[in-house]
């Protein structure tokens, strides 16, 4: 008498788990995590420098035009240090633009957005400036992928 035995060889069974492991390598090749991430990154820097202009904006259409005194005059926000902006509650806010006037009593901003991959001591990972003729610039210099990410009102 024979008994028909079921179930799978052990070749049928690696044959598929090598197949699914190719299949999930592409998969994950074509996706790219890192490149992925890096994009994400910068939609949220993108979208935050928007928020820190709309509360400036905001600040000064309540107080008949005037942006926040602190902003400093520059042809542009990359590069240079003294446009950093300064962290809502921060120790220390000296050599950095301070927009706590946007934060006081939660009026245009609960707190300053930060850089999603972190900042320095005390600051938000965003650079503003204004120009001569009063047009506000907010940048973030820590964009990947080699993107520029500013916006200039």
């Amino acid at each position: 008498m024979n008994q028909a035995q079921k179930g799978f060889t052990l070749i049928e069974i690696l044959l598929a788990v090598s197949a699914i492991a190719i299949l999930a390598g592409i998969i994950i090749l074509a996706l790219n995590p890192p490149v992925q991430l890096g994009e994400t990154r910068n939609a949220q820097r993108s979208s935050d420098i928007n928020i820190i202009m709309n509360a400036a904006y905001q600040y000064a259409r309540d107080n008949n035009g005037t942006l926040p005194a602190s902003i400093p005059e520059d042809s542009d926000c990359a590069g240079t240090a003294i446009n950093e902006i300064c962290t809502t509650g921060a120790a220390s806010c000296t050599g950095l633009v301070d927009l706590s006037v946007l934060t006081l009593n939660e009026t245009y901003l609960v707190s300053l957005p930060l850089d999603p991959q972190g900042s320095g001591a005390n600051t938000a990972g965003y650079h503003i400036a204004k120009s001569s003729n009063g047009r506000l610039t907010v940048c973030a210099p820590d964009a990947e992928r080699s993107a520029t990410i500013s916006a200039t009102r």
